[in-house]
């Protein structure tokens, strides 16, 4: 625990996406306002209330608030729909109660559209000095399908514009399996997404599930929000084969399943979840972890507003991880990087007997060509990639 990393969620968006599965709502300017006065008051309250809550074993250490920051992301939502004021006040809150290591990470993310040149020159100003940008497609009809705001041309103008504002480290997420996607048109849209050079890319396969209207419509066979034309599982693996071959041949190396950067231009901050190294969540429905513990706020924003107002952490949900929890969540989490996880490293940390518990399932994995080892390192096989999630589930109790 040599620095920590501040997650901040800003659950708001200028419309609801039909794939979206998260908690993010739309909800009027005065609403995100409130919101981020909240945000400036958990800052405020956060070491006292802590502290404080001895009874129910939520104390964090003093070390732990007391760690140079050397990532900060804000995610949501769409967190560029906060005025430069809001994001002003936002940033004046974290250094007052944070010390920065030299030379943080501070990435935001934001929709094609939601930035302008005024909002970008402020982001600079501010620090920020990555932008994490949801292109999800460059085909309008695949965007216009799922109810995306933007249109491709509009990418494009925010990489521009965030090139002008003097970013040098811009990401693009694409999303496979998108309703009415060909071939063709995912080969296009790595191809435009290369040709902008961005130095991050991300590439999700669309997850079907019941928590996004989209998802929920597929899994009724319904044909609702363009179901009857979302791609099967098999073009959406040979999606992701294509956008690994591609994207290769362009320069980028796949370090994580879903992530692919220019060397030195790796995420910062989404290593720490990867890592098991700790961060601390910000806002309505943020996770934070200490190396032991995990805990939880209030999703529902005015909940979370609530409980703040009364001077009370907004904490919905604590759980200090037994030490076999530990060890599944060093498998599964530090699995997803192409490098690995060292083996030696949790011998060191949790001893001999509790890593040979899981080596009987080590072993049958790699007898069967899933996972790799080299020395005192294990790895996921390339090829097991797509098969990610059931070797994961091996090493879950």
């Amino acid at each position: 625990m040599n620095t920590l990393g501040v997650y901040i969620q800003i659950p708001f968006c200028s419309s609801k996406c039909a794939f979206c599965n998260f908690s993010s709502k739309v909800a009027p300017a005065n609403a995100l306002q409130a919101y981020l006065t909240s945000l400036e008051l958990e800052i405020g309250l956060l070491p006292r209330l802590l502290r404080a809550d001895q009874d129910r074993q939520r104390q964090v250490a003093d070390r732990f608030l007391a760690l140079p920051v050397d990532s900060v992301y804000l995610g949501g939502g769409t967190p560029t729909l906060a005025s430069p004021q809001g994001l002003e006040r936002l940033f004046d809150a974290l250094r007052r109660q944070f010390g920065f290591a030299a030379e943080p990470e501070i990435t935001l993310e934001t929709t094609p559209g939601s930035a302008d040149p005024q909002l970008l020159a402020v982001c600079r100003e501010l620090g920020i000095n990555r932008l994490s940008i949801g292109a999800q497609s460059f085909e309008d009809r695949e965007l216009r399908s799922v109810g995306r705001l933007h249109s491709s041309a509009a990418t494009s103008e925010q990489v521009r514009w965030a090139r002008q504002a003097g970013f040098r480290n811009i990401g693009l997420d694409l999303i496979a399996g998108l309703p009415y996607q060909t071939e063709a048109s995912w080969l296009g849209s790595l191809r435009q997404t290369v040709d902008l050079e961005p130095e991050h890319v991300s590439v999700y396969l669309f997850e079907i599930d019941e928590k996004s209207r989209l998802g929920s419509e597929v899994l009724r066979h319904g044909d609702r929000y363009h179901a009857a034309a979302v791609p099967d599982e098999d073009f959406m693996a040979e999606a992701y084969d294509q956008a690994r071959d591609l994207l290769s041949k362009a320069g980028y190396a796949h370090y994580e399943i879903s992530n692919f950067a220019r060397p030195g231009f790796e995420s910062r901050h989404n290593r720490r979840y990867w890592r098991l190294e700790p961060y601390l969540g910000l806002g309505a429905g943020a996770h934070s972890f200490d190396g032991r513990s995990r805990w939880s706020n209030e999703t529902s924003t005015d909940s979370y507003a609530a409980r703040l107002a009364a001077g009370d952490l907004p904490v919905a949900e604590w759980h200090a991880l037994a030490e076999s929890e530990q060890m599944e969540e060093f498998f599964f989490l530090g699995l997803r990087q192409q490098e690995g996880i060292d083996l030696g490293g949790a011998v060191s940390r949790w001893g001999r007997a509790a890593l040979d518990g899981f080596q009987p399932r080590i072993a049958s994995l790699v007898r069967a060509g899933l996972l790799e080892e080299q020395g005192a390192w294990l790895r996921l096989a390339p090829r097991a990639y797509l098969l990610s999630n059931e070797v994961f589930q091996q090493f879950l109790a």
